[in-house]
């Protein structure tokens, strides 16, 4: 796991089984977000098993919600990277505009 200013949470789920699908890591996911200490604002993630990358956002109000993107695969196109680049890129663009 890595965080980037409490609001980006990186996941990487290790496993030896390259077929582990990356939606076994979304409750843990979600329990580091409920972490953040800011939970004013709203919390990040990114979860890879390596071969797929998916995105989590969490607000934390009154009652929590998050939301979910489509699974990447990043390596069967290189516009399925491209489009994964471009949501952490907005991700950057949204956390700098909080700091």
């Amino acid at each position: 796991m890595l965080v980037l200013l409490s609001q980006l949470w990186v996941v990487v789920l290790e496993s030896k089984k390259t077929a582990l699908s990356v939606w076994v890591a979304l409750p843990q996911t979600l329990a580091y977000l409920m972490a953040n200490p800011q939970p004013e604002q709203p919390s990040f993630g990114m979860v890879t098993n390596g071969d797929d990358i998916f995105f989590v956002k969490l607000v934390q109000g009154e009652q929590r919600q998050y939301a979910l993107s489509r699974v990447f695969s990043p390596f069967t196109s290189s516009q399925e990277l491209y489009s994964a680049l471009q949501i952490l890129k907005r991700m950057g663009q949204v956390i700098g505009e909080k700091v």
